[in-house]
């Protein structure tokens, strides 16, 4: 695998291994991330969404597949709460606060606990808007340079 692919699926992981629903993504290359997101979508067959402004909610598994209803993100985070499947969603936040709705539906997503495992992957929130969820959001830095432990091998997968 080349090194994007392993990044790419040590930060797929490190979303799983979350404790909670609500995730914080920084990336530096997000459009390589997502493409590298779609690969291990596609090799593993995990459900996998991504939703953008005047997009909608899109499968990464299967492009040509698109949530209907979930072109606004107020309506995409109640499809998300409704639910009852694994699922991880990632949503490229718009720029600015939410509105007090969909910020409402976001608290609720945080702190609602399933049986299965459902995580809502915010890419390029503000720090204004984490700020607000406080405990409740857990950051993943996608940076693989900025980690210090070399990675190693464990059970055909490479950690660190």
């Amino acid at each position: 695998m080349p090194p994007d692919a392993l990044a790419a699926t040590d930060v797929f992981d490190r979303i799983l291994a979350a404790p909670g629903p609500l995730v914080a993504l920084q990336a530096p290359d997000l459009a390589s991330l997502v493409d590298q997101f779609r690969l291990v979508a596609r090799r593993s067959g995990q459900a996998v969404y991504l939703w953008r402004n005047a997009e909608g909610l899109v499968s990464l598994r299967d492009a040509q597949m698109r949530v209907p209803g979930c072109l606004r993100l107020g309506d995409a985070l109640r499809y998300i709460l409704q639910s009852l499947h694994f699922g991880v969603y990632l949503l490229d936040m718009p720029p600015g606060v939410p509105s007090a709705t969909d910020g409402a539906l976001l608290r609720q997503l945080a702190r609602t606990s399933t049986g299965h495992v459902r995580r809502v992957v915010l890419i390029g929130a503000s720090a204004s808007l984490l700020a607000t969820f406080e405990d409740d959001v857990v950051q993943v830095d996608a940076d693989w340079r900025s980690r210090t432990a070399a990675p190693r091998l464990r059970d055909g997968r490479w950690i660190v």
